[in-house]
């Protein structure tokens, strides 16, 4: 029987050179800024918050409800989220086609005044074994855990979207190698973006323990 090995991550951030310092800006370098600076922003707050989920859990909607003080377009913006079959470019498109129908409705004002700039950037992930490798669902489901959130996140949203497999390593892993399905369907219909990193880590086992499994 294959093992699954328990993979955690650094992040290492790069500067884009770009920044906004009003929500049309904002917009106008969304539409080509590179996709790998659209997937950063709509999931770094995961590794830098590990315990909270926020109001606004993407840098988008964080920076308009608090730097800008447009509450209502950050709550627009904090929604929209890549889960289930939608891509990256499709979030990319929502974004803007919101800020823009915002800009056309609303009065308030849509620029900084007293808040910090909105500096676009982009990420490259680098992995750190975490020396813990499973071989059956009882030491799957130990290792959930005590395994640092970072590996959480790696195999949740890392493999989802930057590897482009569009699961997560645990639902294949559950699936393919230990025949798993019902426990992997059920994996991939949790909306990871509704938690915390260890908000997520308790939904799994929580499943795990509906499953029997704990």
């Amino acid at each position: 029987m294959k093992e699954f090995h328990f993979v955690g991550c650094v992040e290492v951030r790069e500067l884009l050179g770009r920044r906004a310092n009003d929500i049309e800006k904002l917009a106008d370098i969304l539409e080509d800024v590179p996709i790998d600076s659209v997937y950063y922003h709509m999931h770094s707050y995961f590794l830098r918050h590990y315990y909270l989920p926020g109001t606004y859990p993407n840098d988008f909607a964080n920076w308009v409800a608090i730097q800008v003080r447009d509450r209502v377009l950050g709550e627009k913006l904090a929604a929209i989220t890549p889960a289930g079959e939608r891509s990256l470019e499709d979030v990319r498109q929502d974004l803007i086609e919101i800020i823009y129908s915002h800009l056309s409705e609303s009065r308030s004002a849509s620029y900084v005044v007293h808040g910090e700039t909105f500096h676009f950037m982009k990420s490259h992930v680098i992995d750190i074994p975490t020396g813990i490798i499973v071989h059956n669902l009882h030491e799957f489901t130990e290792a959930l855990k005590i395994v640092d959130a970072s590996a959480i996140y790696n195999h949740t949203f890392e493999t989802r979207l930057r590897d482009k497999k569009g699961r997560s390593d645990f639902a294949i892993w559950l699936n393919e190698t230990l025949g798993e399905k019902e426990l992997a369907e059920s994996f991939e219909r949790l909306d990871a973006y509704m938690y915390s990193l260890e908000g997520l880590r308790n939904k799994l086992i929580e499943i795990c323990a509906e499953k029997g499994h704990l």
